[in-house]
């Protein structure tokens, strides 16, 4: 029997103690646990003492896991997730995994409409996934989503009230905020000589060949309307179409559609400009200082990621559990080092100001919380200007709308 599943205790007045054995000939803590269990049996008293400390979890790349700060009862063996590319941390994961003795399978996709077909057609395993603002507001008209008990969910003080309550999930009945951004141009200043400062820049012919796209319906729609002075979530079929058609002629000027990683095409100067997220953008720049962000003049598009459990969850104990420990702020200072987009998380920003604790970062350089957090501060990027959140735009369910724009969006791709 291993020492840490004994009950041990103290059995006469006058005894040596556990820790005075311990000390003098822990060798004989073994004899003296038994003495100790055979005088109890005989009418000694015993007094229990608290088992030592379970081993340290430690990753594969050395990262020593906490423990959970909300303590979860969990049965579930297994929990599925299925978000974005290049989104969760991997040690978030590997710490869940451990602590919790909880095997995570990860899918990912690529763009809302991709996720949405993985969790509407029925059958679905996953257990949380990722909806942006917009989908939200469709998945719950669905009746995709679970609704949320606030009482098993205390990580929800760690979060920032500016980002709950929103009008796509009031009282935020359905989902708990993850990250933060927006879609605006990205720009290697070296290697463009005129730099747009409008969407409707992108469609000059001088940057045909060049440009790098989202492969992402409403964003390219909503940005093309923006170009022609529409709201980006109009309902007009007249609207959309001139829309339609103005995509039409930016399309066979745009060299790459790409939603996994757009910031690879740029640090390898196989193209030099378009329109990507906050966090791409800010790595890009991390890699090249010529990479600038600039929020056109229509208004970038604003966005607001967030976890959701599905109706049917097959491991419901288990969200929950993933939900309270990676919004804890010893763990969730990680998407500040691997996807530094707009952080809702208070406790993470407050873990990692003025913390010495070293990482390594996305580009192999040993850096300290610290430093992550002083550049998220200081960067426009990922800390939005407020002007430019103010001129900015939320994409929204158009309702019956949406397969329209799915439908465009599907014609403008394939050139027609």
């Amino acid at each position: 029997m291993a020492y840490d599943e004994m009950i041990v205790g103290v059995c006469f007045p006058g005894s040596k103690t556990e820790d005075d054995v311990k000390k003098n000939n822990p060798s004989n803590m073994w004899v003296f646990a038994l003495a100790c269990m055979v005088l109890a049996a005989c009418g000694g008293e015993a007094v229990v003492t608290e088992p030592p400390a379970a081993a340290p979890k430690v990753t594969a790349s050395g990262f020593l896991c906490p423990p959970p700060e909300f303590p979860a009862v969990v049965t579930s063996t297994e929990l599925h997730l299925f978000t974005w590319t290049e989104y969760i941390p991997s040690e978030m994961m590997d710490c869940f995994e451990m602590v919790y003795g909880i095997k995570i399978f990860h899918d990912q996709y690529s763009s809302d409409e991709e996720m949405y077909d993985g969790v509407s057609g029925g059958g679905s395993r996953y257990d949380l996934f990722i909806p942006s603002d917009y989908i939200v507001a469709l998945a719950m008209d669905d009746g995709l989503l679970q609704e949320l008990d606030h009482t098993r969910l205390p990580a929800l003080k760690n979060l920032d009230p500016n980002y709950l309550d929103f009008e796509f999930d009031p009282g935020n009945r359905y989902t708990v905020p993850y990250l933060i951004g927006a879609d605006a141009i990205v720009v290697n200043t070296a290697a463009v000589e005129s730099i747009p400062q409008s969407w409707a820049d992108l469609w000059k012919p001088e940057y045909a060949g060049r440009i790098v796209f989202l492969d992402d319906s409403r964003a390219a729609i909503g940005l093309t309307l923006l170009t022609l002075g529409y709201d980006p979530n109009t309902t007009d079929p007249a609207q959309l179409e001139e829309a339609r058609l103005k995509l039409l002629e930016l399309v066979p000027r745009i060299k790459l559609f790409d939603s996994d990683s757009p910031k690879t095409a740029l640090l390898a100067g196989a193209v030099d400009l378009g329109m990507t997220w906050t966090g791409e953008a800010f790595i890009a720049q991390q890699g090249n200082p010529n990479i600038e962000f600039v929020y056109p003049s229509e208004g970038a598009i604003l966005w607001q990621d967030n976890w959701a459990i599905l109706k049917n969850a097959p491991h419901v104990d288990a969200a929950y559990a993933w939900l309270n420990y990676a919004n804890q702020g010893n763990i969730a200072w990680m998407t500040l080092r691997d996807f530094p987009y707009t952080n809702p998380n208070r406790a993470a920003l407050d873990f990692a100001k003025g913390n010495q604790m070293k990482t390594v970062d996305v580009d192999g350089r040993e850096v300290t919380l610290a430093a992550l957090y002083d550049a998220y501060i200081e960067s426009p990027i990922t800390n939005i200007p407020l002007a430019s959140v103010r001129n900015g735009h939320r994409i929204a369910d158009v309702g019956e709308a949406f397969d329209l724009y799915d439908r465009i969006w599907d014609e403008v791709r394939n050139g027609h």
